[in-house]
């Protein structure tokens, strides 16, 4: 008995544990952004390509819970801020406030779209889907959930990651926290909102809270918010947030959560004092790790780093040469471009054909705050690990007359390259720094040189044409100018 091509699983519901395993020639473990990368690179040559899926909803986390959904809320958020900002740019804007069951409603919207055209692409006869819970049982075999077993010549997981609960003193005894998942899907206004965490995901959804009219009162363990990014980043990031009304906490030490009544309270340790805060919702946004439970790893000969995330050499191969890793469940971020290079990677890989190795991949990544974060290539302290000579410059966001017209002046360009003027790397900070990054990632990816850029028209007045300021700057302080 096979599972119907576009269909949920086979149809019926009788023991099928004592027949023989149904065979594939690739075989993918989750629907989600490098799974069907994968899938889709894979049934270019091959036929029987499946896909096994246990998800309640079809789609992967970028499309239903992630992306699409916060960018979305953000950029509404932004419309809003902009309109109550009004008399800065010379309007009179009586009142603006947040609908939210309509804000709602285009979030569902817009990303339904999206979610609908993933869904027929997985249950299209183009590929075998099982909707089941998957484990391995050998080094190219898994078992379902209703007792199917499934092998593979190839196989790719790609399960993704979960919400972490750390221990935090409190977090694990707790009913009714949130997560990301109960923030974007919102259509009343909560009243006050404790963020937990200072990474990517609590600062975009704790700006966005506080701009649509929740009060946020966000803690952070270290001593800047977003503490992978640059502490110059970090810095521009706080003093925004502080100014439009949020909460911040930094450098702090939670030593309980409990409940009181209808708030949550958490308690923490802070420059020495202990500080109480309250609020009627909690945010754990303490981070994601890899969803590799349940997957009987062993079994495969799969090996899992410290980290948690599956162990992956070139081609994000594990240590089973049959088996492929890819996406959040694998590393080393999770930032769904990357995820779909990884998924196509080990597919064109597994098959037999010439491909880039991901690793090879300039780095590129964006933090949707406003003003955005955007880094490309390696930072200062990448290349000072790497022992990489190089210089950098950079130019103020405040001191150019685009930004300044849009009162957009909080950030800066910074650039780095090595002593021959090859661009190594670049972090924008300010308004869409996440459109203006592309061009040092293109220039990064085709190994062009501060002069390159330079040589290249920059229409006036836009913000693009910053980035030839501490590009300039490099130039003259090597002498290529």
């Amino acid at each position: 008995m096979t599972a119907k091509r576009g269909l949920h699983g086979a149809e019926g519901h009788q023991d099928c544990s004592h027949m023989s395993a149904e065979h594939f020639d690739f075989l993918v473990i989750g629907g989600g952004s490098a799974g069907y990368a994968a899938a889709r690179t894979a049934r270019e040559v091959l036929e029987r390509v499946a896909i096994v899926d246990s998800s309640e909803q079809l789609g992967g986390l970028c499309i239903l819970r992630g992306c699409m959904p916060s960018k979305t809320l953000i950029y509404s958020a932004e419309v809003l801020h902009l309109a109550q900002q009004g008399k800065l740019f010379g309007l009179s804007i009586p009142e603006a406030r947040a609908d939210m069951p309509a804000l709602h409603q285009r979030k569902v919207a817009t990303i339904k779209e999206f979610a609908d055209y993933r869904v027929e692409s997985l249950e299209s006869d183009r590929f075998t889907l099982f909707r089941h819970r998957a484990r391995f049982t050998g080094s190219n075999t898994i078992k379902l959930d209703d007792g199917r077993e499934l092998s593979a010549d190839k196989i790719l997981i790609a399960t993704g990651s979960i919400v972490q609960v750390p221990p935090v003193p409190g977090l694990a005894d707790l009913d009714g926290i949130w997560t990301s998942d109960e923030v974007l899907d919102l259509d009343t206004l909560p009243e006050s909102v404790l963020m937990l965490g200072g990474g990517i995901v609590a600062c975009e959804l704790a700006q966005f809270l506080n701009r649509v009219g929740a009060k946020v009162i966000q803690i952070q363990r270290s001593n800047h918010i977003l503490r992978e990014i640059s502490p110059e980043a970090s810095t521009v990031i706080e003093t925004v947030f502080r100014d439009e009304g949020i909460e911040l906490h930094t450098g702090t030490s939670i030593t309980s959560l409990h409940r009181d009544g209808d708030d949550f309270v958490v308690v923490f340790n802070q420059d020495g004092n202990s500080i109480t805060c309250r609020a009627k919702h909690l945010v754990n946004a303490l981070g994601r790790i890899p969803n590799t439970a349940g997957l009987n790893l062993e079994a495969a000969g799969v090996q899992l780093r410290k980290s948690g995330h599956i162990q992956t050499g070139p081609f994000n191969q594990t240590d089973n040469p049959n088996i492929y890793a890819a996406g959040d469940v694998a590393g080393p971020v999770e930032i769904v471009h990357t995820a779909i290079i990884q998924g196509e990677a080990a597919a064109k890989h597994a098959t037999g054909r010439p491909t880039r190795e991901p690793a090879d991949w300039a780095f590129l990544g964006v933090v949707f705050t406003d003003p955005q974060i955007a880094l490309a290539g390696k930072n200062a302290a990448t290349l000072t690990i790497e022992c990489i000579d190089f210089v950098s410059a950079d130019y103020p966001w405040d001191d150019h007359g685009k930004s300044i017209l849009m009162e957009a002046k909080h950030g800066y360009v910074r650039v780095f390259a090595d002593r021959k003027g090859l661009i190594l790397g670049a972090e924008v900070v300010g308004k869409d720094a996440g459109e203006l990054i592309h061009a040092f990632s293109v220039a990064i990816h085709m190994k062009a040189t501060v002069l390159d850029l330079l040589n290249t028209p920059w229409y006036h007045p836009t913000l693009s044409e910053m980035v030839t300021y501490p590009l300039e700057k490099i130039a003259e302080e090597l002498g290529l100018l």
